[in-house]
């Protein structure tokens, strides 16, 4: 029998603000453990939390991007459950009354396009940092408070492919909104999963586990997979899949039973009696929606038509803003879009991906891509000489003009010394010469490539070619 995968993704989105939920204790990342705290967000009796209102326009902005419908009421609860992240043994969270419903986000897997739709966005207060070395563990409280906003989905998913175009899209669409840093590596988004499987001639859905905590949308992808087969291997034996919260060990490539899974009433959720609802009007929700950004599809078919390159240059370019935002910089100084694109493709997406950088990181300049260029098409540089003035940039900075002064790389455009460099490989070469007169093409360009060599990769290679003709002629 062959069995069906449905997938629900709860995705944690750490917000970019400069305090926390509810007290003015800062959110910056990797600072010295539990040096941003104060009595509100370690929880100390008496200690009364005020609602941070940029978190609140963050999350409608969310909504508004995601077609959400936006509550005009909404309400904070305290979720309570007892564990050491929490220092009020309750999270401020949010239950029947979140700021967002519905909504949706487009994606496309292998080549069909498609809509996971959205259950809720809701708000809420991050928990702290559990942290274990040997024997002992600790707390880390800076993160206690920070502004977190979940994005439920519907179980609209069927394959750990789908899962992960969402993710990727909806990161697309935070980074533009300038919603959230979307750093993974910083904790910054943080993902649970429902999976559940049933059998191609069922409409009802099987019992679903969940998979806590995945702070990598790779580790997603694999749990998924792992968890799939699982799931399949026990219905196939006979076996029934139970309702349990499981963990993923991305070391086994497994995941693991942690607990039986909760439901909301055992959460034992009520209105936070410290926090007045907050009541959004029409006005307010109408100026958020006039400051919705441009998103990542309309930029794409912006690009294509303001600086002419085709459709897979900028939906790569524009997969990433950071990127986008470099490209169109250096394209408007160059005057050469497709040339800007080139290099963003190649040389600097393959140097991205082995030093394991973001391109905010770089020492290149969109203005130094930009010089890089004109002097490609003034023919002042070569192919692989401009390749290395890339390198030298994108490691340290600087001139492209500078350096190809300091590394010698100018390109030999004088006919004279070209001629002479010419004379020299036909004459080194008469083999070669006498077969390109034979009519064998593949002559010449070894013939170039003595010249390239005798001139130390610095001769103008289409000059060269020309005179070759020429000479040969």
């Amino acid at each position: 029998m062959k069995y069906i995968a449905t997938i629900g993704l709860e995705v944690h989105v750490q917000l970019l603000t400069r305090t926390k939920m509810f007290c003015a204790c800062k959110t910056d990342y990797g600072v010295p453990p539990n040096t941003h705290v104060c009595p509100v967000c370690l929880g100390y009796p008496g200690a009364l939390p005020v609602i941070n209102a940029e978190a609140v326009r963050l999350t409608v902005l969310t909504g508004l991007m995601l077609g959400s419908k936006i509550n005009r009421f909404s309400k904070f609860d305290r979720k309570n459950y007892f564990y050491p992240d929490m220092p009020k043994n309750y999270q401020i969270s949010q239950y029947d009354a979140p700021f967002c419903i519905g909504g949706g986000v487009e994606i496309v897997c292998d080549g069909k396009a498609k809509k996971v739709t959205l259950t809720r966005i809701h708000l809420e207060e991050d928990v702290a940092k559990n942290m274990h070395a040997g024997n002992a563990s600790s707390v880390d409280f800076n993160r206690a408070g920070v502004p977190l906003m979940e994005i439920v989905t519907e179980p609209d998913m069927a394959s750990p492919e789908e899962a992960f175009a969402f993710l990727l899209a909806l990161k697309q669409i935070l980074t533009y909104g300038i919603v959230s840093r979307c750093n993974l590596e910083e904790g910054n988004v943080r993902c649970d999963i429902n999976c559940s499987m049933r059998p191609e001639t069922q409409t009802k859905l099987g019992t679903k586990a969940e998979i806590k905590n995945l702070n990598t949308f790779k580790g997603v992808f694999q749990a998924l997979k792992y968890e799939i087969s699982r799931q399949e291997e026990v219905l196939k034996s006979g076996g029934v899949i139970k309702q349990e919260t499981r963990r993923w060990d991305s070391d086994l490539g497994v995941t693991e039973s942690m607990r039986s899974k909760e439901e909301a009433h055992d959460y034992r959720y009520f209105p936070d009696p410290d926090l007045p609802p907050v009541a959004l009007t029409e006005e307010l929700i109408a100026a958020w929606r006039e400051k919705i950004p441009e998103l990542p599809r309309q930029r794409c078919e912006r690009l294509q038509r303001q600086y002419s390159i085709p459709e897979y240059d900028a939906k790569v370019i524009s997969a990433d803003k950071a990127m986008a935002d470099f490209f169109e910089a250096a394209a408007g100084d160059s005057g050469n879009s497709k040339a800007v694109s080139n290099w963003l493709m190649t040389e600097m997406l393959r140097m991205l991906t082995e030093k394991e950088m973001e391109i905010e990181s770089v020492k290149i300049t969109p203005n130094a891509l930009a010089g890089l260029v004109k002097l490609a098409a003034a023919g002042k540089i070569n192919s692989n000489s401009a390749k290395q003035i890339f390198a030298v940039m994108f490691e340290k900075g600087g001139s492209p003009e500078q350096l190809m002064s300091d590394l010698g790389l100018d390109q030999v455009s004088d006919a004279g010394l070209l001629d002479k460099l010419v004379d020299a490989a036909v004459a080194a070469n008469p083999k070669s010469a006498a077969d390109y007169r034979g009519g064998k093409e593949a002559a010449l360009k070894f013939l170039v490539g003595q010249v390239m060599r005798l001139s130390r990769g610095k001769a103008n290679p289409q000059m060269a070619q020309e005179l070759l003709k020429k000479k040969l002629s």
